[in-house]
């Protein structure tokens, strides 16, 4: 695969929507295309914007509640766009806020609803808990199968590449209706609501998730395989030069120590 591929990455509400660092995620994809020669470039897209329907990976990142409020109005002006981008198979990742604003609605704690995209069939509910720490979750079966098709390190062969390790922080609420699949099972930690053990959502090749971290870093298999997607979708095939993650996945390593050893 040489140079000539290209990705655009779209990043949704940059200057509004990424409170818990989200954009080390976005860093992430743009040096892994890069150290396989595949070019990829960042576009920006926030209020009074025009929506960018050509992109190949769209990332929306966490944000504030009253944040939220704002974003979420603009967002419906770009709404056909949006669900046309997600039914045509476009890679969305969306972590935290940014998932939130993609299910029905978002009730608030003050009981505002904030009106969301329905690209994920759910809803989130404010609380008055707070969801925090680290975060581990076994993958929903049919990513696990893709991803182990998709992913080839060079760093070994026995990585844990069945599940993602992220931090939590949200206090809404979020529950899936029948039909939506989950992105995966919580082991440790809350996940979208702390009762059913569900986190995140899938609908086709969107991805919503509570996984800060940020996610990618630590997750280098679930980073290609978003990669991987967008390149297949555009080209039609993406055989990935296999990397080496040594000090991904130690990072990642690390931390499922740290939730193991945690009561």
């Amino acid at each position: 695969m040489a140079g000539t591929m290209k990705l655009t990455i779209c990043h949704l509400y940059p200057d509004l929507m990424d409170t818990y660092g989200d954009w080390g995620n976005i860093q992430t994809l743009i040096k892994r295309c890069q150290w396989r020669n595949i070019d990829a470039r960042v576009v920006d897209t926030s209020l009074g914007e025009r929506l960018k329907n050509d992109c190949d990976i769209y990332f929306f990142g966490g944000g504030q509640d009253k944040t939220q409020e704002i974003v979420s109005v603009d967002l419906l002006k770009n709404k056909k766009g949006l669900l046309k981008i997600a039914n045509d198979d476009a890679v969305i990742l969306a972590i935290c806020g940014g998932f939130q604003l993609l299910l029905n609605y978002f009730k608030t704690i003050e009981g505002k609803t904030l009106q969301g995209l329905g690209i994920f069939k759910g809803y989130t509910q404010g609380s008055q808990a707070r969801m925090i720490g680290n975060l581990q979750i076994e993958l929903n079966p049919i990513l696990k199968n893709q991803i182990s098709n998709i992913y080839k390190p060079v760093t070994s062969n026995k990585l844990p590449v069945t599940n993602l390790i992220g931090y939590e922080n949200h206090s809404g609420k979020t529950y899936l209706e029948n039909g939506c699949k989950p992105l995966g099972k919580v082991l440790k930690g809350n996940g979208n609501n702390g009762e059913d053990k569900t986190e995140g959502a899938i609908y086709k090749n969107a991805i919503g998730c509570y996984l800060h971290g940020s996610l990618l870093p630590k997750n280098p298999h679930f980073a290609d395989y978003l990669i991987a997607k967008a390149l297949v979708k555009k080209y039609g095939k993406a055989d990935l030069i296999p990397l080496d993650d040594t000090l991904e996945w130690q990072a990642h390593q690390t931390t499922a120590k740290r939730i193991r050893s945690t009561p």
